[in-house]
């Protein structure tokens, strides 16, 4: 209240200041009022009338709430409103009053005016001290003080950002480095200056920027990016592993999270930038209504919950507020770590890590029924195909019988609603694995029989960073100083990051609580363009700062049993229908309907550890889902896509 008084009291002082140089300053004024026939108000009475209405029109428009070491050009605006206002209403009340004889005209029009500058300059002189600045003029430093000490700083982004930045860190009075310069992502903009640093160059002339620097004597030890490195259009990992090799340290302002506190801006070290970064695409526009309703409050078991997906889906599901998360695995240290986390980052959420393997039909049951969970998400599976191609019987038995098992389990503890995590392997399969997944989403699609439990099924492509994927598996051979394998230079693949692909889950999830429960449905996550795996390797080599084909050689392996060149997300029997934001449904007109007595003969023969047979029975029925009905299938495929 203390500031709002004060603010009031200086825009009216401010206002009457104003009034009586307009009226003295006019060149129409009346030099002795009193002398003046029918004239009823003084110099002094007008002020105060003049005054009266600034004070008022501060209050209306809410100006003593504005913190004068803010001030910006909405503010500027308002200040002129109120000005204008002012001199109006004065106007029409001393008209009211005394017909306007003895006010000069020009006065009326100098008062908003003086008014309007008097305030603004006011509160940008507070927003100069508080940002400091005024300890760069010119005249009030020593030749010393001038020169650079904190280590060059080179700021890539677009200005606007680079506007927010140097504000800030003047406001916190940060000296641990010296802008040098601007990169812009517009040509436009070279040459113009923010805040005193200049625009050197555009993002697409990035090498050039950093000669003009090191021809000036100015070149940077550190480099901040504004943006995220894959939103910055020009920016190459040949770039950034180039800075890397010259010791140019890389930063990034933190984000919400990192910020201990708001009123100023610190630099902490980038992280290293990584293939997701440089992969990513716009963020994700999530209803996050429609998921913290399917979320909220409710009890959410998620199987594999030690793997990639399945931890950051329980990250994702506690950030929504569940009642209670059930985690279930059966790698006994991925469980460990994934409960030991949740524990720390949400202590007082409810939660039970629960040692199980989803092939244990009645122990799955057993903890269904003790949990009684809302909400199932199904991430258990074994999903590398080499190791599943070379063992058929485990990858049938976890991907197959094990979501079975699950579905039932969900369907008899009265759980509202199953979601499967596929894959695109599982279109038109060429390998064991891709095969397991089209019968696991064939299973779910039988499970649906009316009211009860909702079953569907997500499928998307490889995630990056997942364990025991190609980048991990690149980063590794790198750190070993190569060779880079990779099985075929035309090989592409679709990627997303596991955070997306976490909450594009959700996000199909939500989508299919929507509407009657007729009958279960297959959702497909928006991928984005494939990936070369060729450009990935070549990639990750220029980021650890080293020569793709001179410092690091890339082998070309040759495809692996039931490894094709390129992956597909729908089958020629399938088509697509917008659902959601990124997230399409499946339409599928399957010529089989999976029974258990499909599976029990399957299990059997899974069990009794018989490859080839389960090789042949697996494929057979894929093929009759599909609508084909080979006499046998191939014991392997190894598919080139050859144009």
């Amino acid at each position: 209240m203390a500031f709002r008084a004060q603010t009031i009291v200086a825009d009216v002082v401010i206002a009457a200041i104003a009034f009586l140089l307009a009226y003295y300053f006019s060149p129409t004024r009346i030099p002795d009022l009193s002398a003046h026939v029918g004239s009823s108000l003084n110099v002094v009475q007008l002020t105060l009338l003049y005054a009266a209405f600034a004070g008022a029109f501060t209050a209306l428009f809410w100006r003593e709430l504005s913190p004068w070491r803010y001030a910006s050009v909405p503010d500027a605006m308002v200040l002129a409103r109120i000005a204008v206002l002012t001199a109006g209403s004065f106007l029409l009340a001393d008209w009211a009053l005394e017909r306007a004889s003895a006010l000069p005209r020009s006065a009326l029009v100098m008062a908003p005016l003086f008014q309007a500058v008097g305030s603004m300059g006011l509160r940008v002189a507070r927003r100069a001290l508080h940002e400091h600045a005024l300890d760069s003029f010119a005249p009030l430093k020593t030749v010393t003080d001038r020169i650079a000490q904190a280590p060059s700083l080179l700021l890539i982004g677009p200005p606007s950002l680079a506007d927010t930045y140097l504000r800030d860190a003047a406001r916190s009075h940060n000296r641990n480095y010296t802008p040098v310069g601007i990169v812009g992502t517009d040509p436009r903009d070279v040459g113009q200056q923010v805040r005193g640093v200049c625009i050197i160059e555009s993002l697409e002339n990035l090498d050039q920027a950093l000669a003009d620097l090191r021809r000036w004597n100015r070149y940077p030890r550190a480099v901040l990016f504004l943006e995220e490195p894959a939103r910055l259009r020009g920016l190459t990992a040949d770039q950034l592993g180039r800075l890397k090799t010259d010791g140019i340290r890389l930063l990034r302002l933190p984000s919400i999270v990192d910020l201990k506190q708001h009123d100023s801006v610190t630099l902490v070290p980038m992280r290293e930038i990584s293939v997701e970064e440089l992969l990513a695409r716009d963020p994700i526009e999530l209803d996050r209504t429609a998921i913290g309703g399917l979320i909220r409050n409710r009890r959410v078991l998620i199987t594999g919950a030690g793997g990639s997906i399945g931890a950051e889906l329980c990250r994702q599901v506690a950030k929504f507020q569940c009642a209670h998360i059930t985690l279930l695995d059966y790698s006994e240290t991925a469980l460990f770590e994934i409960d030991r986390e949740l524990g720390e980052t949400y202590p007082t959420m409810s939660r039970r890590a629960v040692l199980c393997d989803v092939r244990n039909a009645s122990r799955l049951a057993n903890a269904f029924m003790e949990e009684r969970p809302d909400l199932v998400f199904h991430a258990a599976a074994l999903k590398h195909v080499s190791m599943v191609e070379r063992h058929p019987c485990e990858g049938v038995m976890t991907n197959v019988i094990g979501t079975w098992n699950v579905a039932e389990a969900a369907r008899v503890s009265g759980a509202a609603q199953m979601v499967l995590i596929s894959t695109d392997k599982a279109v038109d399969p060429s390998n064991v694995m891709g095969a397991t997944k089209r019968l696991a989403e064939a299973v779910i699609a039988g499970q649906q029989t009316g009211e009860g439990t909702r079953f569907s099924a997500v499928r998307f492509g490889n995630v990056l960073a997942s364990a025991g994927s190609v980048v991990p598996i690149f980063k590794s051979q790198i750190e070993r100083g190569g060779p880079v394998t990779v099985t075929h230079q035309d090989m592409e693949r679709f990627f997303m990051t596991i955070p997306e692909a976490a909450q594009l889950v959700l996000h199909a999830t939500a989508a299919s609580a929507e509407g009657e429960a007729t009958h279960s449905r297959l959702f497909l996550l928006e991928m984005g363009k494939p990936v070369r795996i060729m450009d990935l390797a070549r990639q990750m080599i220029a980021l650890s700062g080293r020569v793709p084909g001179r410092d690091i050689e890339i082998e070309i392996t040759g495809l692996r049993p039931g490894e094709k060149l390129t992956e597909s997300l729908l089958d020629e029997t399938e088509r697509s229908i917008p659902c959601a934001s990124k997230v399409m449904e499946v339409i599928s007109n399957s010529a089989l309907r999976i029974t258990p007595s499909h599976l029990l003969d399957l299990e059997t023969l899974a069990e009794k550890g018989d490859t080839a047979a389960v090789r042949r029975a697996l494929f057979d029925l894929v093929a009759q889902i599909r609508g084909e009905r080979p006499s046998t299938a191939p014991a392997l495929r190894v598919v080139a896509n050859r144009s």
